[in-house]
């Protein structure tokens, strides 16, 4: 019997819905009751919501990629907020290196520098910070392998110890305050509350440009979870999501944001209340892919069809069958609402989908261009720095 139980392993989703469980059914319970599903607010007008519709030029329905959500990043955060199943390795407690880096013992690997010296010395240096690309595996680390192979993962026990350790958690704390500084962010308080800092609009302009920061902010907020300080999470993630949906200041974020900060967070009711916030800003509305999914209500139709119940809590009638006929027979709005995501996908920069390619800044806008979010994260994001 204990072979039997031994050998058994986990069986992983195959799915991005069941990688997904921020509006499963499971975690309903602690939503406020007066909360609508449909995570539009009632604030928002017809007029922003056909917002970024525009000039649709000569762009053509065919040459706009579909959108959807990457497998490979559902699966890659399901395994961290499930505390990474099937991983059970253990280290004994003088090969904790990560805990023993914190408390000042011995250098990260291969650039043979202390902590001490990162914390003291690199505040500001912001060309070291960005273009270095070792330390940012000592400084956060996880319970996964990133690309500096001389890290080492954390373990349970490793975790236990960190948490435990007045000094360790100092530094990290620290550690954290050095990147939000270079990404223009300052920390406020011990609740994780953070805000603009006064060198916001710099180093925006660098973040919005330099996207493979998005891989080290995931990395970030992973081992903010690890390390007990979860509750840091949200304020940095609606932050990001204010700056990239509401003020435009970091529009190339959006897609990261949406896709991986919000999925870094554990707790499904937190995670909804950033969706909802987001999917009230998002633009082109009909383009939001985070949910949540259709509800089966009053008779089993969907809530986002003709005859659900919107917002307003009023039931619309059943079409007619003339109606239903006229609407079978009318032309489809397919190309407007495709050339309305292509030029909202673009940013307002193109003139005709044959640029595509070429407009989009940064490797991230590309491959959502492309269509091939999936395999891209496959061999990006999904391999944590």
């Amino acid at each position: 019997m204990g072979n039997l139980l031994g050998s058994w392993r986990f069986k992983e989703p195959s799915t991005v819905e069941e990688c997904d469980s921020t509006w499963g059914s499971d975690s309903e319970s602690d939503d406020p009751a007066a909360e609508d599903d449909s995570g539009i607010s009632d604030s928002v007008s017809p007029a922003e919501s056909d917002r970024g519709a525009g000039d649709q030029g000569d762009m053509s329905p065919q040459c706009v990629p579909k959108m959807k959500r990457s497998f490979y990043a559902a699966r890659d955060l399901y395994k961290y907020r499930h505390s990474y199943p099937n991983f059970k390795r253990s280290r004994q407690p003088n090969e904790y290196r990560n805990l023993r880096f914190y408390l000042n013992k011995i250098p990260l690997v291969p650039d043979g520098i202390y902590i001490e010296e990162i914390l003291t010395k690199w505040k500001g240096d912001f060309d070291k910070l960005e273009h270095n690309h070792t330390y940012i595996q000592w400084l956060f680390p996880l319970r996964e392998q990133g690309l500096n192979f001389y890290a080492h993962e954390l373990t349970q026990d490793e975790i236990k110890e960190f948490q435990s350790t007045r000094e360790a958690k100092r530094r990290f704390l620290a550690a954290y305050s050095l990147m939000l500084d270079f990404y223009g962010i300052k920390l406020l308080d011990k609740n994780g509350n953070v805000a603009r800092a006064p060198n916001w609009q710099e180093r925006f302009q660098h973040l919005n440009e330099s996207q493979h920061n998005y891989l080290r902010i995931t990395r970030i907020l992973k081992s903010l979870g690890e390390l007990g300080y979860e509750a840091f999470k949200a304020p940095l993630v609606r932050l990001f999501l204010e700056e990239s949906l509401c003020h435009n200041t970091l529009p190339n974020m959006q897609h990261s944001v949406l896709e991986y900060f919000v999925y870094t967070i554990r707790l499904p009711a937190t995670r909804r209340h950033l969706l909802r916030f987001a999917r009230q800003h998002y633009r082109p509305a009909h383009a939001f892919l985070w949910g949540p999914p259709p509800k089966k209500r009053g008779g089993g139709v969907s809530a986002r069809g003709s005859t659900g119940t919107g917002s307003s809590g009023i039931r619309a009638p059943a079409p007619t069958p003339e109606q239903q006929r006229r609407g079978d027979e009318s032309p489809t709005s397919t190309s407007a609402v495709d050339a309305v995501m292509c030029q909202d996908l673009a940013g307002g920069r193109l003139k005709g989908c044959t640029s595509l390619g070429s407009n989009m800044p940064g490797l991230q806008a590309a491959s959502m261009l492309a269509g091939a979010r999936g395999d891209r994260n496959k061999y990006s994001e999904i391999v944590p720095l």
